[in-house]
């Protein structure tokens, strides 16, 4: 019976409440290949040492891998990530076709067993949890700049949104979604804020690359209107904030230099104008 990797990830899923990275399974099997093979568990070879401690209780607990070939027998050396991801692809589509109470979720950290959100009242209910708190709408546009703009401080959200940011960041470092990243290099030295890997899980997203692209502003758009915004003077026209200009709009007005000559009236040109 071939070795059956499948089988093996879904037990290493189950013995861990963590989740398992790429590199984690294969470090695994690394070790498995480094340690001392097992002791033989031949009936011959214990009935020759019958005054060994322990004889038989070590005939009756000590299992028989020779018989499990599909789990110990020609064990690859070494098993490529792309194995791994097809195992672990394998065992997500099984779980979600049985309709199981578990899902396989490959998240920011690896690869981790989770309870089906239908089931989330039953776990609550288990460990005595409220039901979760939903972010109101000013703490998820608050996190919409972190993420996007990170590392971002109190000031350059607050200029973006235009409304006070306190509340919304105290929310959001409450729940672990962004923490304090450093200090920007401005005067004062204003606190900077990015996303956790919480984060990461909240979103179902593996990396920040992974985050929609915003085909509003570009960062260099965005630069641009925070000095301006912070350098109050001629409000932004549409064009410099991104947006599309209206009809009529976009036409360059003629700056030319205008010159205005100035006649004086000479004593000859009044008799001139005179009427006979």
């Amino acid at each position: 019976m071939a070795f059956n990797l499948k089988k093996v990830l879904r037990a290493l899923l189950f013995s861990s409440n963590q989740p398992l990275a790429i590199k984690d399974i294969q470090a695994a099997f690394g070790r498995f290949h480094e340690a001392p093979a097992a002791a033989p568990t031949d009936t011959a070879e214990i009935a020759a040492t019958p005054d060994a401690p322990g004889t038989e209780e070590a005939e009756e607990s000590a299992p028989d891998e020779s018989q499990d070939l599909d789990l110990y027998g020609e064990v690859p050396s070494l098993i490529t990530s792309t194995q791994i991801r097809e195992a672990m692809d394998e065992l997500a589509a099984e779980l979600r076709a049985a309709d199981d109470s578990l899902l396989l979720i490959d998240g920011s950290s690896g690869y981790r067993l989770v309870t089906h959100p239908r089931f989330a009242r039953w776990v609550r209910v288990l460990r005595n949890e409220p039901p979760p708190v939903r972010l109101s709408r000013s703490a998820l546009e608050t996190l919409a700049i972190v993420a996007y703009r990170q590392p971002v401080t109190r000031g350059e959200i607050e200029t973006i949104r235009g409304v006070s940011a306190d509340a919304g960041l105290n929310k959001l470092i409450e729940r672990d979604l962004i923490y304090i990243v450093g200090r920007a290099d401005l005067p004062g030295r204003p606190i900077q804020y990015g996303t956790t890997d919480q984060f990461l899980e909240f979103t179902g997203v593996k990396s920040l690359d992974e985050l929609p692209a915003s085909d509003v502003l570009s960062n260099r758009q965005i630069d641009d209107w925070l000095q301006t915004a912070m350098n109050p003077g001629q409000p932004p026209a549409d064009a410099e904030m991104g947006l599309p200009l209206e009809e009529g709009e976009g036409e360059t007005p003629n700056l030319e230099a205008v010159s205005v000559e100035h006649h004086v009236e000479t004593p000859a040109d009044a008799g001139e104008n005179k009427t006979p």
